[in-house]
């Protein structure tokens, strides 16, 4: 029996963490760290519930804050978290400032670093993420890979030790939980909505929220489908309400804005939507398994298998450039085997093992 620390701060990092947590509780002492990252009820607190996550061991309550400062609070909460519970590893996932700070903490107590979701890139320095997940890998000493295209681009930067294909987790957790979001599930029936008759849009990253032209592209993007008669559902992350608010961009009335909503719920609107515009990785890969077709409000994705298969374009941020994929939305050949086969958690249990 060994003892492991999960870092978490996210809710993508929640739903990664769900199955990962009930494979290594079978054989393994696992002790929850949040960081507070999302700390809100619909960004947090249900996913645990929904998602049958432990409660978590130790809750930082760092919440919100530049980039730098929030960083710096997770790090000293994490240390002091692990100097008391000394584990064998410490496991982290994706490329949050949460997943950053386990990670900087782990390496400076000379802990084993395990990065569920390694090697993916997106060659853009700009991105938060895209600096949080190269670090981490060039400090973890087990590296778990989704993909090939993973596998290659740790080669590349001379990863090789340590590095496994496992899957992808995300694919465990939606064959796990789509059949429960179907029978629980009412957000269609609450919100009016008919399957396939609605686009759905979600805008979270940085690169978007923070770059005040990317943001007004976006949504006069939005602004013109709902004007040509188009229903568009967009469950808005705090950032991006709070950027809205703070540059005062105009939204249309048409517009279904709602709350951040579950996981399930969540699952359920992607897998009855017409096509899904996102900045979302998660959102990308779930398009796909769904067999949605998928607009990524980016100029490149991490997940370029998603693009290869046909379930996925990359629009940018030009409005012309985001309707006319959404308008065009024709139907895509049959969905390879992508990202695994849902096991992926049991072979990460068994390495760590």
């Amino acid at each position: 029996m060994f003892k492991a620390v999960t870092v978490l701060g996210a809710r993508p990092q929640f739903i990664k963490c769900a199955p990962v947590s009930r494979e290594l509780r079978k054989v393994a002492t696992e002790i929850l760290v949040h960081t507070g990252q999302h700390y809100d009820e619909n960004m947090s607190e249900i996913f645990f519930r929904e998602l049958e996550i432990p409660e978590p061991d130790h809750n930082l309550g760092v919440g919100s804050g530049p980039q730098g400062a929030q960083t710096g609070e997770m790090l000293k909460g994490i240390e002091q978290v692990l100097v008391r519970e000394s584990p064998d590893y410490v496991l982290v996932y994706g490329d949050t400032n949460s997943t950053l700070a386990g990670a900087l903490a782990a390496a400076k107590l000379h802990i084993p670093l395990a990065h569920v979701e390694a090697g993916l890139r997106s060659y853009n320095r700009k991105m938060p993420e895209e600096v949080n997940r190269v670090l981490t890998d060039h400090i973890a000493a087990l590296l778990f890979c989704p993909t090939e295209t993973a596998v290659k681009n740790l080669a590349q930067e001379g990863i090789t030790k340590g590095v496994h294909l496992v899957g992808d987790v995300m694919y465990d957790a939606l064959l796990h939980n789509i059949g429960i979001a179907e029978r629980k599930s009412k957000i269609l029936e609450h919100l009016q909505l008919k399957p396939k008759a609605y686009f759905l849009a979600t805008v979270h990253r940085a690169e978007n929220t923070d770059e005040s032209e990317n943001l007004r592209s976006i949504f006069r993007a939005f602004a013109e489908l709902v004007s040509c008669g188009q229903v568009v559902v967009f469950p808005v992350h705090p950032r991006t309400r709070k950027q809205l608010d703070a540059l005062g961009i105009a939204l249309d009335a048409r517009l279904k804005m709602i709350d951040p909503v579950s996981y399930l719920e969540m699952l359920w609107l992607e897998k009855n939507a017409r096509v899904i515009m996102t900045d979302s990785g998660g959102v990308q890969k779930e398009a796909c398994w769904l067999q949605v077709p998928c607009i990524t409000l980016r100029e490149e994705t991490e997940w370029v298998e998603t693009v290869q298969a046909g379930w996925n374009v990359l629009a940018g941020t030009e409005p012309a450039h985001i309707v006319e994929a959404a308008c065009q939305s024709c139907s895509s050949p049959a969905t390879p085997l992508l990202f695994g086969d849902g096991r992926s958690a049991e072979r990460i249990v068994r390495l760590l093992s």
